[in-house]
């Protein structure tokens, strides 16, 4: 037993350094992106590029900071490791729409630059923005049935439903 709880801590130990390291990049991604804002403002050219690359940053950096809290509250502040269904399903819905919101706003960027550098090789862009709307249909797909297995899981078992999880060990602010 006691072997567990070693290598408990170490689990720990290691989940927390990489959520500390995915929140160090999250903050060096939004400090980044006002510089590159300020430095487009500086130029002619390419300001719209730039202010949608600034908006880009800004919306990875959440979506970083998101998978560390994540990984903190779950990994690390938490003891219990039984879930609500609908939270996992709020917290997953809530990274896939910064993820699409990610890849559609690139494919701007990118149609933007390559407009004016390389028309011909518009295509490219037109792929990442079906393939962002593919993944906002896969988010709505997943929504659709994770609601409905809920609802079957809540009428096949009332008692179960009407019984809030289990509150966290973990200390809030």
């Amino acid at each position: 037993m006691k072997m567990r709880g070693g290598f408990d801590w170490i689990t720990k130990a290691v989940f927390a350094l990489g959520g500390l390291l995915l929140m160090g990049i999250a903050l060096g991604l939004m400090v980044y992106a006002p510089i590159t804002l300020v430095r487009a403002f500086t130029q002619t050219e390419g300001l719209d590029v730039e202010l949608f690359r600034s908006i880009g940053y800004l919306i990875v950096a959440i979506a970083v900071f998101d998978v560390a809290k994540y990984i903190f509250e779950e990994e690390v502040l938490s003891d219990d490791e039984r879930r609500n269904a609908a939270e996992t399903r709020r917290s997953l819905t809530k990274f896939g729409s910064t993820i699409v919101i990610a890849v559609l706003l690139e494919s701007l960027v990118m149609t933007f630059e390559i407009a004016r550098e390389e028309p011909a090789e518009l295509i490219y862009p037109v792929f990442l923005m079906l393939a962002g709307t593919a993944l906002f249909l896969a988010l709505a797909i997943f929504q659709r049935l994770s609601a409905s297995t809920e609802r079957m899981v809540q009428e096949r078992d009332p008692e179960a439903a009407a019984t809030p999880p289990k509150p966290s060990t973990r200390k809030r602010a």
